[in-house]
């Protein structure tokens, strides 16, 4: 029987099932410990290579090494932070975090020589050398460093700043645990008058209720969490924008953006041009948003109102077991061999299920190229729940499909295509549901839903990305980041994007504080893009079948080997273009011409 949903237990009272397996990776802790004991002659063996990084044969000894290093500090760090997750106050994992965190650091600084004494060697030898068949397994990772060779410090200033490297994610690490450990919210009371308990994993789930005062109530018990907390959060946030723009002056970046997209060779026109598409199409964001205000049928539609059902009647709730054959139904246009794995996933526990008191909130997927691709979820029941299954697993079989074309060296596919699969699938997901779904109620719910993931996914996550883009742009200027600041810079944001519809309650103005994806530096714009391309994507694989499914499986399958631009261009999306946000804002428009016909019929 499926866990209750609703019902927050301590792990151990938890119905396994329903938890991932981590064996696979590690049998038990004692096992990763007898690993992590074996880590420290690994490492002291790189510094070996110091002094030796001369020519294609020395250099690709000691890149097939970094690579095993690599990987067994990934199989380390990976199954540390599952298992701090899976209870975040549990000592055991937060010591096995913090030690594997640092042995990532010692490794970081004991690698920190290679790549200045490689970037060393005169330009006719570097050419030389990548062009050698002997370096083969490793040319594109030696093209991309060659690339970045003029923000390529000493090997002492490398080792100086690798050395920093637990310091300068301390503003994360503090802002992670406040969040999910620390921060505990009033329990507040519905218009029955009943006690519900408030968490940072059922804070959404409360939003989505269409008791009107229970979202009220739970809104001002968790923003004033926020509130409370401001001014730790505002100095964790700009200790980590600080961090950012001070390594970016140090590797002679124009700017912490820029630092931020040359990893991935992104031109910040990609940035630039999905800002103004998206503001262009604000009209539209408008409209919804005024169409939600109708439906709800409220004078005043605030920011407690945005994510509550819009039809009350199907508010359907759906067991685990159900949420999985929608998501296998939802995948079956990718092909059998797609479908199989994600029975793979289900029927070998990669899905840690269920909420329980201390889990970490939200959703991710994380492996290593030795285990499964695991899947934190926290399910409640709702089509959102099912929803974020579907994309979760997207990102765990673009990892399966990665890990078993590519070699250990390039298996990593980068930030900027990780938010592709994931939202194939959700799209997928709720076209399926639609086309199934012609009653006018029902319909308008998954409507409202569909409409729901382009303003999470391209409107909101676009204007957290004008919010990094200035507050990371306040501090190269010199100005505080301060609650105050930061609060005006976000209200601002709000009501520019969701327009004058909506009223701006005084909480609203923290919600930055709650977002941890501003912890890693100019992600968040990735969202959107990922989710533009996912749209053409799932499009061209209902419409034409095989040849476009043929396209994204080889896109699934080629990792870290190319730069993401090129990756998306093999799918057949070319993101250096504004073509494909235009191309999404449109579907946008015409999925709420849907809504609003379908609310005539009502």
């Amino acid at each position: 029987m499926a866990e209750n949903a609703q019902t927050l237990k301590e792990r151990e009272e938890m119905d396994p099932q329903y938890q991932w397996d981590l064996t696979p990776m590690y049998p038990d802790d004692a096992a990763w410990e007898n690993d992590l004991a074996g880590l420290d002659e690994q490492i002291t063996a790189m510094t070996a290579f110091a002094g030796t990084l001369r020519d294609a044969v020395s250099i690709g000894a000691y890149m097939d090494a970094a690579t095993a290093l690599g990987r067994r500090l990934s199989n380390l760090y990976c199954y540390a932070s599952l298992r701090r997750s899976e209870d975040t106050r549990a000592e055991a994992g937060q010591s096995m975090y913090a030690r594997v965190t640092a042995k990532y650091v010692q490794a970081m600084a004991a690698l920190s020589f290679a790549e200045p004494e490689i970037l060393s060697l005169p330009e006719e030898t570097l050419q030389t050398v990548v062009q050698d068949e002997q370096l083969a397994d490793h040319r594109f990772t030696m093209e991309n460093l060659l690339r970045q060779k003029p923000h390529t410090l000493t090997a002492s200033e490398e080792k100086v700043l690798a050395t920093l490297g637990e310091a300068l994610g301390a503003p994360a690490e503090i802002a992670d645990n406040l969040q999910d450990a620390d921060l505990v919210f009033e329990p507040v009371t519905d218009s029955q008058g009943n006690t519900v308990e408030v968490t940072g994993s059922n804070y959404i789930m409360l939003q989505m209720s269409p008791d009107r005062t229970l979202r009220k109530n739970a809104f001002a018990s968790y923003y004033k969490g926020y509130r409370q907390h401001s001014n730790t959060f505002a100095a964790a946030y700009a200790g980590a924008v600080k961090s950012a723009t001070a390594q970016a002056a140090l590797r002679h970046y124009e700017s912490s953006r820029a630092m931020s997209m040359a990893g991935e060779n992104i031109p910040g026109a990609v940035y630039d041009n999905l800002i103004a598409a998206v503001r262009a199409h604000l009209p539209a964001m408008y409209r919804y948003v005024a169409l939600r205000k109708r439906i709800l049928g409220v004078e005043e539609l605030h920011y407690y109102d945005v994510y509550a059902p819009l039809v009350r009647q199907n508010e359907t709730r759906y067991t685990y077991e159900q949420a999985q054959q929608m998501v296998l139904d939802a995948v079956a246009p990718l092909g059998q061999d797609y479908g199989e794995l994600v029975r793979k996933a289900f029927a070998e526990r990669w899905i840690d299920v269920y909420p329980n008191k201390g889990k970490s909130g939200g959703a991710y997927s994380s492996g290593t190229y030795d285990s499964n691709p695991y899947i934190l979820t926290n399910f409640t029941g709702t089509l959102d729940s099912v929803s974020t299954i579907a994309h979760e697993m997207g990102h765990s079989l673009h990892s399966w499909y990665s890990n078993h074309r590519q070699p250990p060296q390039y298996a990593d596919y980068t930030l900027f295509v990780a938010e592709v699969a994931s939202t194939v699938n959700e799209n997928l997901l709720i076209e399926q549901l639609l086309q199934k779904e012609q009653e006018p109620a029902a319909r308008l719910f998954l409507l409202n839903q569909y409409l729901e993931n382009f303003k999470g996914t391209v409107y909101r996550q676009t204007m957290f990305a004008e919010f990094e883009r200035e507050a990371h742009a306040m501090a190269e200027r010199g100005e505080a980041l301060n609650p105050a600041a930061l609060n005006a810079l976000y209200k601002g944001l709000v009501a520019e994007y969701f327009g004058p519809d909506l009223v701006l309650d005084e909480e609203v103005q923290y919600e930055w504080a709650r977002i941890p994806h501003f912890y890693r530096p100019f992600y968040v714009y990735k969202y959107a893009t990922g989710y533009s391309t996912a749209v053409a994507l799932s499009e061209a694989i209902l419409r034409e079948g095989e040849s476009a499914v043929q396209r994204y499986k080889m896109f699934l399958s080629l990792g870290g080997s190319a730069y993401p631009l090129d990756e998306l261009r093999c799918a057949g999306v070319d993101l250096a273009t504004p073509a494909p946000v235009e191309a999404a804002l449109q579907k946008f428009e015409r999925i709420l011409d849907d809504a609003e016909a379908t609310l005539a019929k009502l």
